[in-house]
């Protein structure tokens, strides 16, 4: 019995252990981020997620540092690994949709505007996203009506684009 107690015990040390070493990681990659040493924050997140591959905001916001640095298939591939360990994760097909729309697949940007939209139908950004891949696969008047119902939803980006993309 003593020896099933201190197996027990000595996981949960070592997983809090490796909890917290992640998290660690994970803050410098916070600070470093801040300080705009994009690089130096995406090794730290990268650190972070060898000790813990499940850790959710390190995921998300390597994604958002790749896609700052332009590595838009990296960062398709991180938001893709935290929907499918949470398939309801906005930021994660906004994040995903709008590198899709960098690497001029607008399609897929497409479907994961449309999913944000099920999941968050007043969700301003996805409609103006969405009304970019629309415009590069020609459906202008599709554009258009994303942009104006970003526009009514408040949203000051949609203004300036309606303003100087020839809508009627």
């Amino acid at each position: 019995m003593k020896t099933l107690f201190y197996t027990i015990a000595l996981f949960l040390f070592v997983n809090v252990s490796i909890a917290q070493d992640a998290e660690a990681f994970f803050k410098k990659g916070e600070e470093l981020y801040g300080q705009e040493k994009i690089e130096e924050a995406i090794k730290e997140y990268t650190k972070a997620l060898a000790v813990d591959p499940e850790h959710m905001n390190a995921l998300l916001r390597r994604g958002f540092a790749y896609s700052q640095t332009e590595k838009y298939d990296l960062a398709v591939a991180d938001f893709s690994k935290i929907i499918a360990m949470k398939p309801n994760h906005i930021w994660a097909y906004t994040s995903r949709g709008s590198a899709y729309n960098k690497l001029k697949k607008y399609t897929l940007a497409m479907n994961d505007f449309n999913k944000v939209l099920t999941l968050d139908p007043e969700n301003q950004e996805a409609y103006n996203n969405r009304g970019w891949a629309k415009k590069f696969t020609g459906d202008s008047d599709g554009a258009c009506a994303d942009w104006k119902k970003s526009k009514k939803m408040g949203n000051e980006e949609a203004k300036i684009i309606l303003k100087n993309s020839g809508c009627k």
